[in-house]
């Protein structure tokens, strides 16, 4: 792909796991679902889940012309694609919506959709909103969308699920918001090492404090401490802890961050808590 001058900005619009949830307590992390967008100058946006947080990304951008965004979807769970339908730029003929993702038990995705988006759960089908949305199944594969090289690998969690990485020219960003933790700490699957590989910024799931884990460690889900090592064993710069659960309120959060920074030291990754509101910018590659 060559050299790519242009900063790169990553957007946290949904940042919760599980279910949207909202009420005082988490006004400052905030409590919509999945949703990452990265936009960079004269490229088409992408968006990494289609979670509640969607709506939030939506509303901004407004009623746009001509608008073309692609969406790599990690997994059919409701926290992660609840938000599609609300994405306001869909009420508009010449959006298209471009979704990337698994399917599963050889259902397409663009089926799956069409099966949980429709009357009595919804009042409409996919089909139906004015915009154009179009599907294309991925899992294990690597594709281009504009000057983005974009790579799917499988990611261990319940269900088939997808893990993204997206490379413009040297500057790359890998998302892994749903990580099923094992019983080896020490391990991680090689679909996993693969798309972390020294990446500018891992977006990666820890859900779980270390207490919570055993009674939840088939949830498919991870410890801030286990997203650590991922970010170590893959030599990530740095990691944005993910996918936060919803009994965990701001202070929970500000506990939990603080108590993984520790480890994080000792293994040379900075950390941050991802929060709504959050934008990240990674500076051109020369």
């Amino acid at each position: 792909m060559g050299e790519y001058r242009e900063a790169v900005t990553i957007g946290f619009h949904g940042v919760r796991g599980s279910t949207p949830c909202s009420c005082p307590q988490l006004q400052r992390y905030g409590g919509n679902t999945s949703c990452v967008t990265i936009e960079t100058p004269g490229q088409e946006p992408i968006a990494l889940d289609l979670g509640t947080g969607l709506r939030m990304w939506g509303a901004a951008l407004g009623r746009t012309d001509g608008l073309t965004v692609h969406a790599l979807v990690t997994h059919l769970h409701w926290d992660h694609v609840q938000g599609l339908p609300f994405f306001l730029p869909l009420q508009c003929e010449s959006t298209t919506l471009n979704v990337y993702g698994p399917g599963e038990d050889g259902e397409t995705i663009g089926s799956c959709f069409g099966r949980f988006m429709t009357p009595p759960f919804f009042p409409i089908q996919p089909r139906d909103l004015p915009a154009t949305v179009e599907f294309r199944d991925v899992l294990c594969s690597n594709f281009t969308i504009g000057n983005a090289a974009v790579m799917a690998r499988p990611v261990p969690h319940t269900g088939p699920t997808a893990g993204y990485r997206v490379n413009f020219g040297e500057l790359s960003v890998a998302y892994v918001p749903d990580h099923q933790q094992p019983g080896d700490m020490s391990y991680v699957a090689e679909s996993v090492l693969e798309l972390c590989d020294g990446v500018d910024l891992l977006i990666h799931d820890a859900q779980l404090r270390t207490d919570e884990f055993p009674a939840k460690a088939d949830w498919g889900h991870c410890t801030p401490e286990y997203a650590v090592e991922v970010a170590r064993q893959s030599g990530a710069k740095a990691l944005v802890m993910f996918h936060h659960d919803p009994s965990h309120d701001d202070a929970e959060l500000d506990r939990m961050t603080e108590s993984t920074r520790e480890v994080a030291d000792t293994a040379g990754v900075p950390i941050v808590a991802a929060t709504e509101g959050l934008k990240v910018t990674l500076g051109a590659g020369l």
